[in-house]
C-alpha cells in the first residue's frame, strides 16, 4: 500500500467556528486530523491559542502551528495598522480591507507540504462562499485551481494517489454551519471569530465576522455562545 493511501488528513484550523465544524467533520468521515495553524502576524492573536484549544477538544492526533510573517508586507486591516470596518452592513461591493493579500494560498501550502511529509493526501479547510465577506480566495474556482496546481506540484500527486482538497462548507450559510456544528457537539463558545479580539478572545461585536456569526445563530435558533467585550 503506498503512503499516500492512509487515512491521514491535514484541516487548516483558525479557530473560528468555520474550522472547528471542518475538524468535526473529518473526524466523523474516519479521519485522523492532524491539525494546522498559521500564525501570520494577524491582529487577533487569541485566535491561535483558541485553535489548539479546539483541535484538542475536537480529537485532533496534534496541532502544529507554523509562523510566517505577512504583517512585513501588510496590504490589510488584519497585518497593518489599518482600521477593521465596524457595523459595516451594507458593503461597497468591493473586496473590503480585511482581506488578506495570499493568506490562503498560503495556509494551504503549508498544509500540502505537511500532507506530503505525514503521507495524507487529503486537505481540509473551512472556506465558504456564501456567508463571507467578498474574499476571492474562498470560492470553489480558487479550490479547484489548487487543488490542480497540488497534484502537478509534488512527489505525491505525481506518484502517489494524488491530493484532494476538500471544503465541506463552501455551499453553507452560517446558520448552516451552526446547526451542522451542533449535530457534531461542537462546542462554539470554545472559538473565536472577532477580526479584533482581545487577548482573552472576546468578539468586539461589531466586525463582519462579529456580524455574520451573530446572523447565524439567530438565523438557526441557537443560543449565541460567543464572549463580547
Amino acid at each position: 500500500m503506498s503512503q499516500y493511501t492512509k487515512r491521514k488528513a491535514v484541516v487548516l484550523v483558525s479557530g473560528g467556528m468555520d474550522s472547528a465544524v471542518t475538524i468535526a467533520l473529518a473526524r466523523e468521515q474516519g479521519y485522523q486530523v492532524h491539525a494546522l495553524s498559521v500564525a501570520y502576524g494577524q491582529r487577533h492573536s487569541s485566535e491561535l491559542a483558541a485553535s489548539d484549544r479546539v483541535s484538542r477538544m475536537l480529537g485532533a492526533v496534534e496541532h502544529k502551528t507554523v509562523s510566517v510573517d505577512l504583517r512585513s508586507i501588510g496590504g490589510s486591516a488584519l497585518t497593518a495598522d489599518i482600521d477593521v470596518p465596524l457595523d459595516n452592513v451594507d458593503g461597497n461591493g468591493m473586496i473590503p480591507v480585511t482581506y488578506v493579500p495570499a493568506r490562503n494560498t498560503i495556509m494551504l501550502s503549508m498544509a500540502l507540504g505537511w500532507a506530503e511529509v505525514l503521507g495524507a493526501s487529503d486537505i481540509w479547510c473551512g472556506v465558504n462562499a456564501v456567508d463571507y465577506s467578498g474574499y476571492p480566495d474562498c470560492r470553489p474556482v480558487f479550490i479547484e485551481a489548487f487543488e490542480a496546481l497540488a497534484n502537478v506540484a509534488t512527489k505525491a500527486g505525481v506518484e502517489g494517489a494524488g491530493i484532494r482538497i476538500h471544503a465541506p462548507l463552501m455551499h453553507m450559510g452560517k446558520a448552516e454551519i451552526a446547526r451542522e456544528g451542533q449535530r457534531l457537539g461542537v462546542d462554539f463558545s470554545a472559538t473565536v471569530s472577532c477580526y479584533q479580539a482581545d487577548d482573552e478572545g472576546r468578539a468586539c461585536g461589531h466586525c463582519d465576522a462579529c456580524r455574520l456569526r451573530a446572523q447565524g445563530f439567530r438565523e438557526a435558533g441557537l443560543d449565541d455562545p460567543t464572549r463580547y467585550v
